[in-house]
């Protein structure tokens, strides 16, 4: 039996693996874009970004956003019905940037229940989705946007009673 020098054995393996480099980094590559094409609720993005010229990025975490403040404001069964409707819900909300404690929405809501009063529907839904929907480079007009084409997806999917319930919440 004869000895290959280590040094040989260093060389052909430095050299197979940079022949292999470039492909294992192509498919990884691949992959990754393939995953990141995919949309969560292709359907629903979709019918937001072509009406509001928003990215794919913009409508996922709007969405979320949207959801989000919906998810708080509703009992958790109705939430359900909603969630059913919307699929990727979860991870909708997760794509959406953090709301802010204490913010603009909450001090408007607060100083409303001060008096006496509340600050409903889109006004009160606007003004606490808008920080989130500013994080997404977007303003606060596309909230206004955005909050019917996501009501009338879930009416569409859910049903008109299950579109009531969200639509109570965000108008």
């Amino acid at each position: 039996m004869s000895r290959i020098p280590v040094s040989r054995v260093v060389i052909l393996v430095v050299a197979v693996s940079m022949l292999l480099l470039p492909a294992i980094a192509s498919a990884q590559a691949a992959s990754t874009a393939a995953g990141a094409a995919k949309a969560l609720a292709p359907e629903l993005i979709s019918l937001l970004t072509s009406k509001t010229g928003v990215t794919t990025k913009q409508a996922e975490g709007g969405t979320g956003a949207i959801l989000g403040y919906a998810k708080s404001k509703m009992k958790t069964e109705d939430f359900a019905k909603v969630s059913k409707a919307v699929p990727d819900t979860d991870a909708l909300i997760k794509a959406a940037p953090a709301a802010e404690k204490g913010g603009t929405g909450d001090a408007i809501s607060g100083a409303a229940s001060a008096v006496g009063g509340s600050v409903g529907g889109a006004a009160g839904a606007a003004a606490a989705l808008t920080p989130q929907f500013q994080k997404l480079g977007l303003n606060a007009e596309t909230v206004g946007k955005f909050v019917p084409i996501v009501t009338d997806y879930v009416t569409k999917k859910g049903g008109s009673s299950v579109g009531s319930l969200l639509g109570s919440v965000l108008k």
